[in-house]
């Protein structure tokens, strides 16, 4: 991406207003401002959102589905209510398409360890991208190295775009399932959903994205798509650790087996024979995490009374505003510049090592990431051992990237 000049802020958002819902945001560290630029690896929460996770822990906790009494049946409500606002959020068809998990990983782990293990053999092919975290290459790997099946590549570009048409050449019938990211946690290219699962679809295959870093920048109609699975994580979204959901097709979740086996996740059982319960509860064995889903919720409420859209074109500012300012700091390398992409900046300095960029910046209370971001194979693409990343959210500001502009030329000091 080119250093193009800054789209001018629009007069309806007001982020000094959002700022103000983020208690930990008023933080200071070693004396300075917090600039929480680190949303990709987790955002901060609102005040929503801790609100509801409290008082469910203060006023009506309860384990869901299994009491007959007062704060059983109100934590179950609400758990439940959750369901339907994350249906509402994917615009999935029916409450029994979603999923709760403990996060995006466990939900990717589901699909691997169920459809992969339920319904696949060997030589059927599954295929992943060159840009895939590693909770979206492990699980494969393992199902190629005890089941025999076939793992391919599908390829990108030097600046981090995917390759579509190298991708539909990959394709086959023995294409089984097509695994891929909606949005790189590194590099922020989107890629294209709906093409990728038309080409998918077009030989018999499955599709799922790891959208865990796409729902908090886009709206998502899963319809829309026409994709058989989609998982993201809460943390996020500006919800709850320790939540993450799975959508899939009711006809396909039907056709896989339970993942794992405990209470709740029962129809009947017996010495002789266990009977599963109808969807969701198939695969949500055991006690789920009803009060994380509940913040989740409330993030999906608080996103959505925001708007995605208007998120959005706060955070496509910000990119633009950002690719500008860090263009000026001498030595600063980008890394993935692919056209369509999210708030996330990712870069190399001349000299420094990531973890001492994070380190010397972290004084002037920028938080950033720094390292492989958990997708080791995509750094020996890029031909860079990691990298430092800045990534944005709903509540960051020009000024916020006027900082690390700053506290980075102090690096450059250093190391330049």
């Amino acid at each position: 991406m080119s250093a193009e000049a800054a789209l001018p802020l629009t007069n309806d958002y007001d982020v000094d207003a959002l700022r103000a819902d983020f208690p930990i945001l008023s933080e200071t560290v070693r004396g300075k401002p917090l600039c929480f630029l680190d949303n990709g690896a987790s955002a901060q929460k609102p005040q929503a959102v801790i609100d509801a996770v409290r008082y469910s822990y203060e006023h009506c906790y309860a384990n869901v589905h299994r009491g007959a009494y007062d704060f059983s049946e109100r934590t179950t409500a609400a758990y439940e209510a959750a369901r339907e606002k994350t249906r509402a959020f994917l615009n999935a068809s029916s409450e029994r398409e979603i999923i709760f998990t403990g996060n995006a990983t466990g939900a990717i782990n589901l699909v691997a360890y169920s459809f992969g293990r339920g319904l696949m053999k060997a030589g059927d092919e599954v295929i992943i991208s060159d840009m895939e975290h590693h909770s979206n290459i492990v699980p494969w790997q393992i199902l190629r190295d005890e089941l025999g099946i076939v793992l391919t590549i599908a390829p990108i570009s030097d600046d981090g775009a995917f390759l579509i048409d190298e991708f539909e050449k990959l394709l086959s019938p023995k294409t089984k399932l097509v695994a891929i990211t909606h949005v790189s946690n590194v590099l922020g290219t989107v890629t294209p959903a709906k093409r990728i699962v038309d080409a998918a679809h077009a030989v018999g295959a499955k599709v799922m994205f790891d959208g865990s870093q796409a729902v908090m920048h886009m709206a998502v109609d899963v319809q829309a798509l026409d994709c058989d699975f989609y998982v993201f994580t809460g943390h996020k979204l500006y919800g709850p650790s320790g939540i993450g959901v799975l959508y899939g097709k009711e006809a396909v979740l039907d056709m896989m087996p339970p993942f794992m086996g405990g209470g709740d996740m029962i129809a009947q059982v017996t010495y002789a024979k266990t009977t599963w319960a109808e969807l969701p509860a198939k695969f949500e064995a055991g006690t789920p995490p009803m009060v994380q889903a509940i913040g989740l919720g409330a993030a999906i409420d608080y996103v959505s009374s925001i708007g995605l859209d208007r998120i959005a074109a706060h955070e496509r500012d910000l990119l633009s505003y950002a690719m500008q300012r860090l263009s000026a700091v001498k030595g600063l390398n980008f890394i993935g510049t692919a056209p369509d992409k999210t708030a996330v900046v990712s870069f190399t300095m001349d000299g420094a090592h990531p973890h001492d960029v994070a380190t010397i910046i972290d004084q002037e209370g920028v938080a950033i990431r720094a390292g492989h971001h958990c997708a080791e194979p995509l750094m020996v693409r890029m031909g860079v051992g990691g990298t430092a990343r800045a990534s944005m959210g709903l509540y960051n500001t020009r000024a916020e990237i006027d900082t690390l502009g700053n506290a980075l030329e102090k690096v450059n000091a250093i190391f330049g």
